[in-house]
């Protein structure tokens, strides 16, 4: 039986915590470089934008996943990891995994992008794929662990998960300090499982934290409205943000996010292939769907920015033919 460690920062029980995304972003810092801060004008209000789209992996989950298994005790990292994840995740997973020698399995849908795919697998990961629509990639996931064992990193209901994400927040801050600017007051982050927002709620606890999901994929939204974690009503209803495409939230973010008093927000697709527009335009950065949901909500004015707004983009994988189809209108 593997022995954990009595340090409670590494015991898989417990909660996240503030002092989890600190020394979660000792780790980052130690590996990556800060990802920018970009100031991006909107109707006389400046919003500070970001672009975690430029991560190794072009997505802030390489975050989560670094913090994840550099944790992992030696007989864990030994037996491996399977994750569970629409790319992004993936990719974080088995960059880490490859970077410290460690087996990786990811279960992805079979309709996941097939740049985030071959992304996956070009970095030396194993991927199981399974039907979104019919099959739960949890009893996938839960199914390989039984039968090789090793340790699930889940894309979002995860401690250390949380935490990881979350050291975009204390980059951004003192990005923020660094320019003279005490924030920020305002955090919109793209939310699919919630594991981004609940980090985001932790690092920034002055913060009014706002979610933003894609239309029919809104399950943390009616969550933090009904008090109670509500499932996605059609796992088939169409959408372009894979990334966000999440069943239900766990009860780990939830807890965090309902804490923090955060409040969610739906886009369309249209506002969000706006927002990959303007950011093109404007930041010349490429943002996959996905990743562009949080800034779409305030070009859409759904959320209105506050005195210093703090905005994800997420993430950037994106196959190049719908992309360049999104950029045409």
């Amino acid at each position: 039986m593997t022995q954990q460690s009595p340090d409670p920062l590494r015991n898989p029980d417990r909660a996240p915590s503030l002092a989890g995304v600190e020394r979660a972003a000792a780790k980052v810092a130690a590996l990556l470089p800060p990802t920018p801060l970009l100031p991006l004008e909107i109707d006389g209000a400046t919003l500070w934008c970001k672009a975690e789209c430029l991560q190794p992996v072009g997505a802030f989950k390489i975050r989560g996943a670094w913090h994840r298994l550099t944790d992992l005790t030696p007989e864990q990292a030994a037996a491996g990891v399977v994750g569970v994840s629409s790319g992004n995740h993936a990719q974080g997973v088995a960059w880490a995994a490859r970077r410290l020698g460690i087996r990786a399995t990811i279960v992805m849908p079979g309709n996941a992008p097939a740049m985030k795919l071959a992304a996956t697998r070009a970095l030396g990961a194993e991927v199981v794929l399974y039907d979104r629509v019919t099959e739960s990639r949890d009893a996938v996931a839960a199914k390989l662990l039984d039968e090789r064992g090793g340790t699930l990193v889940h894309a979002y209901g995860d401690p250390w998960i949380i935490e990881g994400q979350g050291t975009a927040g204390i980059e951004a801050r003192a990005q923020l300090a660094a320019r003279g600017i005490d924030g920020p007051d305002k955090v919109v982050a793209c939310c699919g499982g919630g594991g981004l927002s609940a980090g985001l709620a932790l690092a920034c606890p002055d913060a009014e934290i706002v979610a933003v999901e894609p239309e029919g994929w809104d399950d943390v939204t009616r969550s933090l409205e009904a008090g109670e974690i509500l499932s996605v009503e059609d796992l088939s209803y169409p959408t372009e943000c894979d990334a966000l495409q999440t069943p239900q939230t766990w009860p780990i973010n939830f807890a965090v996010l309902q804490a923090r008093g955060v409040r969610g927000v739906a886009v369309t697709r249209e506002e969000v292939r706006h927002a990959m527009r303007v950011a093109f335009e404007k930041l010349h950065l490429v943002v996959e769907p996905g990743g562009a949901a949080a800034l779409a909500a305030i070009l859409a004015g759904k959320v209105a920015p506050g005195r210093a707004t703090l905005v994800t983009l997420s993430g950037g994988n994106v196959d190049a033919a719908r992309y360049a189809e999104i950029l045409a209108g």
